[in-house]
């Protein structure tokens, strides 16, 4: 069996992880292709500012599928050092972790030869691929040509959109990282303007911060919603809302699962706490309704908050989401879609490190949040932005920090994709990305298709690689 991994990034280290542990692998060869000089890190995770923390505690950050305390073994007595006291947890520089993905890799490449296969790791970028006899040949952009009998597309998410149509522009940043070249630039003076209120521009708000920024900072954004905040872990696990429990009610029900019977697994998840359910909603859509910066005081309180409502809902939305997702009805993912922004946000929250900066910025007037983005133009010299409530104001420096939609293709592997498409290797999914038309290809990473709105995290990728590991393993 010779595999292609196409991609270097976290989801091929995952996949190389997943594919050293297996038992019984068949011999052959396993060729990554990454183009990057920063191999193994993909583009979250190379050099940066120390400021750019890695946004989760370090049992979400484990690459190794079903071993939450792989990450936190690597880390080791340096975790003390980063130790973040509001959370309780370390929270590295995303380059520190960097090095740890680039250790697991290494380790996984290294156990992968011992066991008798051959890794090669190719600086090519894979434009085409086709079918040829009983193999798949693969078409490099200088040209060459290598072969495999198995392909795995690990190409990461896809490329910030420029909504407002100002690249090229003076003065506009389309994709922020890495910060530290980013942010070289602005001058501290500088009105910035910062396109996005999730958890890119909260990066790139405390990297201004960090490097001692004096100009007015503003999160421009249709909704104005701010990620929540990550509170500190606790010990109790999900009982009811966990895949074992799903899977369970869809056989059932004959195949039949609903929202219905996720509010109900949650409902009882919550009386096991004594909560109530009405409160921990009202909470949620908190977020919608309050001022910035009153709800984000809110949510610092809320950090030490002994009730596990929320947490159990976060740990559902990566762990039970992507399962659950695919067996709802239409009629229920349409529901949950209108409310995507409010999921995202509470999904995937900032650490209180972040919030806490934030905080700090917003009381002193330096940082506002405005809602209700319109349009944003280059003219005379400066930027103006425009809102749906009429109001108008100026930027010198725009720094787009709108995520990628969920399972985009990046403009990278745009012309690979193509043809895998054309040749029959993979068909595009009506929700965005990718499901493999051929029993040879696979899909690790956001670019999976058929998955929900939110953009599955480090264990959730992890969770992918040991499936395709396990499936190239009996393949």
């Amino acid at each position: 069996m010779d595999i292609a991994i196409i991609g270097g990034g976290a989801a091929a280290v995952a996949l190389l992880d997943a594919l050293a542990t297996a038992r019984d692998a068949e011999p052959g060869t396993v060729t990554v292709f990454e183009p990057s000089p920063h191999l193994w890190r993909g583009r979250p995770y190379g050099p940066d500012l120390d400021a750019v923390l890695v946004n989760a505690p370090p049992g979400l950050m484990s690459v190794r599928y079903g071993d939450l305390g792989h990450y936190a073994a690597w880390l080791g007595e340096r975790g003390a050092a980063h130790l973040a006291p509001l959370l309780g947890q370390p929270l590295a520089p995303r380059a520190l972790y960097g090095h740890y993905l680039v250790h697991t890799a290494e380790k996984a490449v290294a156990a992968l030869e011992e066991s008798g296969r051959r890794v090669r790791i190719e600086a090519a970028r894979i434009t085409g691929a086709t079918r040829s006899g009983g193999r798949l040949a693969l078409r490099g952009a200088d040209g060459r040509t290598y072969t495999a009998t198995h392909l795995a597309l690990c190409v990461g998410s896809g490329t910030p959109p420029d909504l407002y149509g100002l690249a090229g522009s003076p003065g506009y940043t389309a994709d922020p990282y890495p910060l530290s070249g980013t942010l070289e630039a602005v001058r501290v003076t500088d009105d910035v303007a910062v396109i996005g209120s999730g958890l890119t521009a909260v990066d790139v708000v405390v990297s201004l911060a960090a490097r001692g920024h004096t100009g007015r900072i503003a999160l421009l954004s249709r909704s104005g919603l701010l990620p929540h905040v990550w509170q500190r872990p606790l010990d109790r696990r999900p009982r009811h809302l966990t895949v074992e429990r799903v899977t369970e009610l869809h056989q059932r029900r004959s195949g039949s699962l609903t929202l219905d019977d996720l509010c109900g697994l949650l409902h009882a998840e919550l009386d096991d706490g004594d909560e109530d359910f009405d409160v921990l909603a009202a909470e949620l859509t908190a977020a919608g309704t309050e001022a910035p910066a009153q709800w984000l005081r809110g949510q610092l309180a809320a950090v030490d908050d002994p009730r596990t409502g929320r947490r159990m809902l976060q740990e559902a939305a990566h762990a039970v989401g992507p399962y659950a997702w695919r067996l709802l009805p239409e009629a229920d993912r349409t529901r949950l879609r209108k409310h995507s922004r409010l999921a995202v946000s509470a999904a995937a929250p900032m650490v209180p490190v972040n919030a806490a900066t934030l905080m700090r910025l917003m009381d002193s007037g330096q940082l506002s949040v405005v809602p209700g983005l319109r349009s944003i133009n280059r003219a005379n010299g400066s930027f103006r932005v425009h809102t749906t409530q009429g109001t108008e104001r100026t930027a010198d420096v725009v720094v787009n920090a709108v995520n990628p939609p969920p399972h985009a293709v990046p403009d990278a592997a745009r012309q690979l994709v193509h043809s895998l498409t054309t040749a029959g290797l993979t068909a595009p999914h009506p929700g965005g990305g990718l499901l493999p038309a051929d029993p040879r290809v696979h899909v690790v990473g956001d670019l999976t298709g058929g998955g929900s709105f939110i953009t599955a995290g480090i264990t959730g990728v992890g969770a992918q690689a040991q499936r395709v590991a396990e499936a190239l393993r009996n393949g």
